[in-house]
């Protein structure tokens, strides 16, 4: 028996006795008869508790009572074949993949993004210059329902002189998504795609996805006619309230048929289904998760918007400085449209905005869709499967984003 008299750690066993063995209490030297005692010092029986500040041992970096350093000890990092990892995503890593394949793939995606945005901006400019006619000048005297009459009447001949405009850059906008969802769907797996592949693996689904944007469209505005059709019709001051009313609540029905819908493109796309069944499809996914992917699109929205505003202001104001002459015929009057040099200014500040933002919109809109699909359907494994990363099976090759 070990006979060097002292505390023992509270639970251990003697260095010297069997395994498994526990001394009941400190060992003190043996009196005279040979049997150990309890300290005077001890505390009463049943009133001793356990340090609440406990010493850290002797090992150096150690410390009782912390965690260890990694706390995810035997947990494997996710794999990442591609641009994001391969489980749940946070609204950082959506982001973040969006802008990586951006930088990663920029020849391929800018390709295809400039081009659309110069067709946009050309369309944007001629219908300017020649179709949009001059706005009616606002009666000032006039009653609230004739103002709000007025300032329809001027909308909607705005909108008839822009639509072949907004055609056009419906169409490249369409052409741009399908394509940008096939590439950033081979960037996730790590694969570069060529423009051309791209666009043979696209350009059967164009048809389609031309249907299913006009159809969300089409609830969209047949939502906000109703809303404010009532008002409409029975003119007056009421008229206008409940019009303003009704416009109100058709925007939230809107929105929320919107964001229910905005994940109906990529199952398109990659799952090649019909217009209907893309529809439910993205019903399905967004199905419990409405909020978030508001607060995702509509913080990429945000984002976009101001990065247009920084983009959009100097070329504004160079715009202004090498055609001043327009500028001052507006101010005076005499002129209610601009010339060619500030329209191919802001043209030019138009394709850069637009070359980047396209992107990073499909991008959002496509991971958003993996995202859910990881979530709901266990997609990281067969993502990693065909990306041919070891231990998860031998089918690299198949892309199981397209289902």
């Amino acid at each position: 028996m070990n006979d060097t008299p002292g505390w023992t750690s509270p639970g251990s066993a003697p260095s010297d006795g069997p395994e498994g063995s526990r001394i009941p209490g400190p060992s003190a030297p043996a009196d005279a008869n040979g049997s150990a005692q309890w300290s005077k010092d001890q505390p009463p029986a049943g009133q001793w508790s356990p340090p609440t500040d406990r010493t850290p041992p002797p090992g150096p970096g150690q410390n009782w009572g912390t965690p260890p350093p990694n706390a995810n000890w035997g947990r494997p990092p996710a794999a990442q074949p591609g641009i994001v990892p391969l489980r749940p995503l946070g609204m950082g890593e959506i982001l973040d993949g969006a802008v990586k394949t951006l930088r990663t793939y920029w020849r391929t995606v800018l390709t295809i993004s400039v081009t659309v945005a110069v067709i946009s901006q050309i369309a944007n400019i001629l219908a300017e210059r020649y179709l949009v006619p001059a706005a009616p000048e606002l009666n000032a005297d006039a009653t609230p329902a004739e103002q709000l009459e007025q300032s329809l009447d001027a909308a909607q001949t705005s909108l008839i002189g822009l639509g072949p405009a907004l055609l056009v850059t419906m169409m490249a906008s369409l052409v741009s998504a399908a394509l940008l969802t096939v590439v950033i769907s081979r960037a996730i797996l790590g694969r570069p795609v060529s423009l051309g592949s791209a666009w043979q693996e696209a350009r059967p689904r164009l048809l389609q996805l031309l249907g299913l944007t006009l159809l969300i469209a089409a609830m969209a505005s047949a939502v906000v006619t109703v809303g404010l059709l009532p008002g409409l019709l029975i003119g007056g001051a009421i008229g206008v309230a409940l019009t303003f009313l009704g416009g109100l609540g058709a925007i939230v029905v809107a929105v929320w048929l919107v964001i229910r819908f905005s994940l109906a493109s990529p199952a398109l796309m990659l799952e090649r289904r019909g217009v209907v069944p893309s529809l439910k499809r993205s019903a399905k996914l967004v199905q419990g998760a409405w909020w978030r992917i508001f607060g995702i699109t509509m913080l990429t929205q945000l984002l976009i918007f101001l990065f247009a505003m920084i983009i959009a202001i100097p070329f504004t104001i160079i715009g202004f400085a090498v055609d001043g002459e327009s500028f001052t015929n507006l101010l005076a009057g005499t002129s209610t449209t601009f010339g060619w040099p500030f329209l191919i200014v802001t043209g030019i500040g138009g394709v850069i905005t637009s070359a980047i933002t396209y992107p990073i919109s499909a991008g959002v809109t496509v991971l958003l869709y993996v995202d859910q699909r990881i979530r709901r359907e266990a997609l990281d494994l067969e993502l990693a499967r065909a990306a041919g990363l070891p231990g998860y099976g031998s089918t690299p090759g198949t892309d199981p984003v397209g289902g």
